[in-house]
């Protein structure tokens, strides 16, 4: 009597034994599995981070609530509490208001973030290419609060 393990290639067959071998690799295994209450939770998370991206770009009040907060949190408490890693650019940008807030989604996890806009109509011609600075985790707290108590 042949098992659905002999149908395999070895390889895999290999990976599976392995697997099966350890009960502390099947209890780290286990860990990795997210339960019903996680998935809730991540799926609630990214609805609100789908709603402020939405609502950032299609809304020019919500923008310009949120580049008002930003700019109120860097001349009030400064640019460190704003921004994570903040430049001479930024502070400038901050300063003038030459930045919009935005969605930086090339980290693992979606992250509100700045923009830079040009300071001149040279520089915006040379393509939409901008540096995108994330905002602290406290701020990005406050601005996502902002957005789900408008809703």
């Amino acid at each position: 009597m042949s098992s659905y393990l002999d149908h395999l290639p070895s390889q895999e067959r290999e990976k599976i034994r392995k697997r099966l071998r350890s009960p502390e690799d099947y209890e780290r295994l286990r860990e990795k599995v997210k339960g019903p209450e996680d998935l809730e939770r991540e799926m609630e998370k990214n609805a609100e981070f789908a709603e402020t991206k939405l609502a950032l770009e299609t809304d020019p009040l919500a923008q310009e609530k949120a580049k008002e907060q930003v700019s109120s949190v860097a001349a009030e408490q400064g640019v460190e509490t704003a921004l994570e890693h903040p430049t001479e650019e930024a502070k400038q940008a901050l300063d003038q208001g030459r930045f919009e807030v935005v969605m930086n989604e090339s980290s693992q996890e979606p992250r509100l973030a700045i923009k830079i806009l040009p300071a001149n109509a040279m520089e915006a011609s040379s393509g939409n290419v901008a540096e995108t600075l994330p905002l602290t985790m406290s701020l990005q707290q406050q601005l996502m609060a902002s957005f789900t108590l408008k809703q």
